[in-house]
Parts: structure tokens; sequence; C-alpha cells
């Protein structure tokens, strides 16, 4: 068929522009263009997850929009990817995060056409480049240091703000050998240092590692290059004797059977001892030196100022020496306080829950319970006011639900309340609750359960625990020796 001069020109020009369909028998339009991409050409700082997308200035086939149309390479190498089409716009998913602080190229190839078939006239390439990896500028304590108090905060400092999300427990991490310490992570305003602060104090003379992993993020997504380890040795504290004439020289003591703990939260402020061997204490760090008895993962509770049993280590001899003479000085003090070496106490109901009593000695026909309310205890203005509480039996206090030994109006001295018990104590044994006294048991003394060695509600004792011939048990307990 013949056709215009006109036609012809226009085929021509069609022709040189590339955007005739291949019978030339139509005209269509415009060439397809790539009009936009994102990250835009010679970006910098782009972010690791970044997702690239090119615009076009026309609905395009689908059909020849695929991997193998639009590409990502980086020095030459392609990146794995997935490519999809919607509307004017196309995107690669890069199958996994981008390298830090590296060239990309991207490309559309000629292949590419928009729904009357014109192709794209020429490749599109521009290149982008990533962000440089975050690193940590300072330590706090810095790597090797040694001395360090054991109210130490850990703080890291990086050159960027930092994505608090991926700051946790799992990316921050501090540990004594494999035992992972408790803390807490905060970020300072700027986002940039982030702090650690232990649950418990941290043991004596022991070497902690931090740990910080490529799962620490900038606010842009960029991880860290590598992991950073370094370690750190707290000081060797000045822990003075134990005062083992008065029967109250330890915290807690646990006859001769041993001491056990669950659960990570447990902290005795004070010093602890048995005159049984090591291995039946169970659960504990020596705050004094980093010695372990027993501990795991989940089960490991500090003590101040020295755990005192007998040998094989970390018990020793001398150690067993100082807990006997503890045990001996307690047992005379028992007996002092008894109902035999104390006669004429005021008679003292079963269940002493609800009540508010004056200084005085309480005997009990029986047993004791603190399980209807509190027990507030009046010190009538006199801070050096003093209670025996004194059970033949059993004393127990908060059964289902905790409950608690309080001062009227906070007068009063833990030191001055004691609790003469003829068999077992069992402490808030649902959990929490303030106890206040030195409890002195025959037959063993247990504060919380094993059912909350996971819940970090704390039973607390302002006082001490002894047993003269059991055991003593704690869960998450808190111990403040007066």
């Amino acid at each position: 068929m013949k056709k215009s001069l006109l036609t012809i020109a226009i085929l021509f020009i069609a022709l040189i522009s590339g955007c005739a369909t291949d019978d030339f028998e139509e005209i269509v339009g415009e060439c397809p263009v790539v009009s936009f991409t994102s990250p835009i050409d010679d970006a910098t700082g782009v972010a690791l997850n970044q997702m690239i997308t090119i615009n076009f200035n026309k609905e395009m086939n689908p059909e020849t929009i695929d991997e193998s149309s639009i590409l990502l390479t980086a020095a030459g190498a392609p990146v794995s990817g997935t490519v999809n089409y919607s509307g004017t716009t196309a995107t690669f998913t890069p199958a996994s995060i981008l390298a830090a602080n590296t060239v990309y190229t991207g490309r559309v190839k000629t292949s590419v056409k928009d729904e009357a078939g014109n192709a794209l006239q020429t490749d599109y390439i521009w290149t982008f480049t990533t962000d440089a990896a975050p690193f940590i500028t300072l330590a706090d304590p810095f790597s090797d240091a040694t001395a360090v108090p054991l109210n130490k905060v850990i703080s890291v400092t990086f050159n960027v703000p930092m994505n608090p999300l991926t700051l946790n427990a799992t990316t921050f991490t501090v540990r004594q050998g494999a035992i992972a310490i408790l803390g807490t992570i905060s970020p300072n305003d700027a986002g940039t240092t982030f702090t650690f602060s232990p649950v418990v104090p941290l043991a004596g003379n022991t070497l902690y590692t931090v740990t910080l992993t490529t799962g620490a993020q900038n606010t842009s997504g960029t991880a860290l290059a590598n992991n950073v380890t370094w370690n750190f040795r707290t000081l060797i504290p000045v822990i003075p004797p134990v005062n083992t004439t008065n029967g109250l020289g330890f915290g807690v003591f646990g006859g001769n059977a041993g001491i056990t703990n669950q659960g990570l939260f447990t902290v005795i402020n004070g010093s602890m001892g048995t005159t049984a061997v090591a291995s039946t204490v169970t659960g504990f760090t020596d705050g004094t030196n980093g010695d372990t008895y027993t501990v795991t993962t989940l089960h490991n509770g500090l003590v101040t100022n020295g755990i005192f049993s007998d040998a094989p280590a970390p018990g020793s001899a001398s150690k067993a020496a100082t807990a006997l003479a503890g045990l001996n000085a307690a047992r005379a003090l028992y007996l002092s306080i008894s109902p035999a070496q104390m006669p004429g106490g005021i008679a003292a109901a079963s269940e002493l829950g609800g009540l508010t009593l004056a200084p005085g000695i309480y005997t009990a026909s029986s047993s004791l319970a603190i399980s209807n309310g509190d027990l507030v205890l009046d010190a009538q203005g006199n801070p050096n006011a003093t209670w025996y509480f004194q059970a033949p039996s059993t004393l127990t206090v908060g059964s289902t639900v905790p409950r608690s030994v309080r001062f009227l109006n906070g007068v009063g001295n833990p030191n001055n309340v004691y609790w003469y018990v003829g068999t077992a104590a069992v402490i808030n044994y649902a959990g929490g609750g303030v106890m206040i006294g030195n409890i002195i048991a025959n037959s063993g003394v247990t504060l919380s359960s094993p059912a909350n060695s996971t819940n970090p509600l704390l039973t607390v004792l302002n006082g001490r625990a002894i047993s003269l011939v059991a055991s003593v048990t704690m869960v998450n307990t808190v111990i403040n020796v007066p």
C-alpha cells in the first residue's frame, strides 16, 4: 500500500526515535523513560535495608519487567533479589541487606517496554553508596580495665544515633564466664550512648565480658560491621571479718545442711555460712572474690561479704572454722531467747496479722502466723525498742499472699527484732513482702518458692535468716543485714 509523504516522514521520525510498532503501521507517541529512582543517582548514606524503586513516565508491560531486565551489582557482581511491578513503578528487593560503605550500580535494560511495545532507548544506569557501619567511640569500663567498682554501670557510646530497639538483651550482653548478667539497657536523649545497669551488684575480683553484636543498628538500619567484645575486672573489695561471737555474724546460716538459691535476683548484703561442705551451697557467687557455688544460667545469687563453708574448694577448713564459731554462738543466742530462758512473755495469739504491737516479749503456745494482714511494730518513739517473738513450733508469714512486718512511722531497728522458731520458718512463700528481724529457726528457713524463680518479684528480709540444723532456701530474695 502506498503511503503519503507525510506518513513516511512521521514513520521515519518514529524509526529514529525507536517508538514505532514493529510493522511501522502505527505511531504510538513518546518513548518510555525512567523518570525517577530511589535511591537517586550518586546518593550516599543509603540504608542497608533499602528497597530500590524505579518510576517510569508511563505504564509498562509487566511481562518485560523482571530480574533479567532490572539488575543491581556491586563491584560487577550481581546482587540477588526479586522484582515486582505495579502502576508505573518497579521495585527491586534485595534478598539480604546491602553491605555497608559499598557502591552499588543499578541498571534498567532496553528490554523493558511499554504497553504498546515501545522499548527503553538505552540502558538506564545509576549508582549509589550505602551507609558506613556505625562504630563504638567510647566504652566504660574500657577494655582490660581493672579495679572496676561493684556498682558500675556499663556504657557504650557510638559515633551516630542508634535504633534503641536493636540494643537489647540479645545484642548488648554482659557475662561472667558463661553466666549472663541481668541488667537494664537505657539510651541517652541523643541515642548515641547506651547504659547497662546490672540488676544486682557485680562480684569482686571477677572478670566480666561485654559484647555488642551486629544486631545493633543505627537509625537507618546499618549494623555494626563486626561483633565487638572486651573484658574488665572488678576490684577486690575490703570485707570486714565476720563477728561470730554474738550469734548474728552471718546474714544467712544453713546449719550443717547448706543453703540453696533459685533465681537470678537473690542478693545477700552480708555474709553467708554453713558448716557443711561447699557443694551444699548452690546458686551463689561470692561477691568478695567471684567464687561460684553451683551457679546456672537461671540460678545465680550474689553474697556481698563472703561465703563460708567446708572443703573442698571454694570451701576450706579455715572457712569451716569461722562457720562453726558462728553456729555455736547462734545456738547460744537461740537458747537465750527461748521461752525457757526468757519466760514471762505476753501470751500471743497464733495470728499476728493486722495487729500493732508495742516492744516486749510475745510467746505463742505453738505456731505463729502473719496471714490476715501486716504486722506493725510500734516503738513508741524509742529507736532502740526491742521485740522478741517466741514460736515453739513454726513461723509462717504470708502463706497465700505476701505479708509484711514493718515499723510504725519507720521508727525501729531490725537488729532489735528476734524471732525464735522451734522448728521451721516459711516467709512469704507466694513471693513478695518485706520481713523484719533476726529469724533463728532450729529446722530451716524458706523464703519464697520455686514458682517464683523466674519472677522478679522480690521477697525482702531486713535482718537475718539463721537455721541451726537444716538448710536455708531462697528464691529471688534480698536480705539486708542490719
